[in-house]
């Protein structure tokens, strides 16, 4: 499914998404497969679990960036 980040809250590491079909499903920082900095306001294409969003991709930058390896932190 598609659709926006439209709240995250850094401190508990938690946000909502907005889903193109109107509904709302809050999400873990920790699902977001592709983190570039900034969260709200990016567009996603997710996977529903629950009532809950997981497998969150952020619609950004080149496949690699999405697919590739990931940087160790």
């Amino acid at each position: 499914m598609k659709g926006e980040i439209i709240k995250f809250r850094e401190k508990i590491g938690f946000g909502v998404i907005k889903a193109e079909n109107g509904e709302k499903y809050r999400f873990a920082k920790t699902d977001v497969k592709n983190l570039n900095g900034k969260l709200v306001g990016h567009e996603v294409d997710f996977l529903i679990n629950a009532r809950r969003s997981t497998e969150i991709f952020l619609l950004q930058g080149t496949p690699w960036s999405a697919f590739g390896p990931q940087p160790r932190s």
